[in-house]
């Protein structure tokens, strides 16, 4: 599925959700490098435990964050299966 985030620099969240599994991941714009560890980090966990993790995180002076923003993403993708 594809999730439009929203108050972040990334532009586009890629994400494919198995059986509860994140099984591939891809943020596209933000902060290339702290992204694509996270991207690394999420592949094979459970969705649910890994949205867990991430909801609520701040960037700054903002409300959200990208890890946020991908915490709802996964949170939507479990919600739609």
């Amino acid at each position: 599925m594809s999730f439009r985030p929203r108050g972040v620099c990334s532009r586009m969240i890629n994400l494919d959700v198995e059986d509860g599994i994140i099984r591939d991941l891809e943020i596209l714009g933000g902060c290339p490098g702290n992204l694509q560890g996270i991207c690394r980090l999420a592949k094979g966990r459970p969705a649910r435990e890994v949205a867990d993790l991430l909801d609520g995180i701040h960037c700054g002076m903002k409300q959200t964050s990208c890890p946020d923003q991908l915490a709802a993403a996964l949170k939507k993708a479990l919600q739609d299966s």
